[in-house]
């Protein structure tokens, strides 16, 4: 219980002054939970949790880009979402879509580039052709990468990176941490310096497993549709104020 009234304890830290922070994580990872039982507590269907969501996206991808995060990289929909119910996950689809046709000019003139990593052969025809449209859109631009988790796990996502390497023939002695990050869905997405999770719950639910080896945490109680550009601030100030040893001294 101490360590738990600990870390929420932290996550309440009020953000620095106005200006700039004295280290900005430049590659920022969120897992945005809580859109399900914000939509409840309003006594609205889950669906209108979820567009309310992408409204929160909007607002932290802005606010990345004011702060000085180069990588953000989302935790949209996992490779157990599956197992929601039918008319949720429906809804879903249906959501992703009609966010990629409502965002997509808008970040591709703010020069986000936006990029998709998980599985899409399970998604719908027409979703997986307005996720396509949009990498191709926003390819050539710099100033934030957006890094969409959809249909992932971390756990599938080392599987195949394995398989990928039994079925190249390589040799095992030549087997090493280099090679098998050059495997993953996505090889130059750089490790995160912080996850943030909302809703208060206090697990990383199989995301981005490899790449949050030293990653700093922070659990944020908000739900995710409540988020906003404050609480990307206070997360990053907790960032700034931590030292990260790496295994060291």
């Amino acid at each position: 219980m101490k360590l738990l009234s600990r870390i929420r304890t932290l996550a309440r830290i009020r953000p620095l002054p106005e200006g700039d922070l004295p280290e900005v994580a430049g590659s920022v990872a969120v897992i945005m939970d809580g859109n399900g039982r914000w939509a409840k507590r309003r006594g609205l269907p889950v669906a209108a949790g979820h567009r309310a969501g992408t409204r929160a996206l909007r607002r932290t991808v802005e606010a990345a880009i004011e702060l000085g995060v180069h990588d953000l990289t989302v935790y949209a929909f996992s490779t157990e979402n599956w197992s929601r119910p039918a008319d949720e996950v429906e809804a879903l689809m249906a959501i992703f879509g009609e966010t990629i046709e409502r965002e997509l000019h808008d970040l591709a003139e703010q020069g986000v580039r936006v990029r998709f990593i998980g599985r899409r052969d399970r998604a719908p025809a027409d979703l997986r052709a307005r996720m396509d449209a949009m990498e191709d859109r926003t390819e050539l631009n710099g100033r934030l990468n957006l890094w969409i988790a959809f249909d992932y796990g971390g756990r599938s996502e080392l599987v195949e990176a394995t398989r990928r390497l039994v079925e190249s023939g390589v040799d095992a002695r030549e087997i090493d941490e280099n090679l098998i990050a050059a495997n993953l869905h996505a090889a130059d997405l750089p490790d995160p310096d912080l996850l943030i999770r909302t809703s208060g719950e206090i697990r990383i639910s199989n995301f981005l497993l490899w790449q949050l080896a030293y990653a700093e945490l922070v659990f944020v109680d908000k739900l995710w549709p409540d988020f906003d550009a404050r609480d990307l601030r206070a997360a990053l100030t907790q960032y700034a104020q931590r030292r990260r040893r790496f295994g060291g001294r």
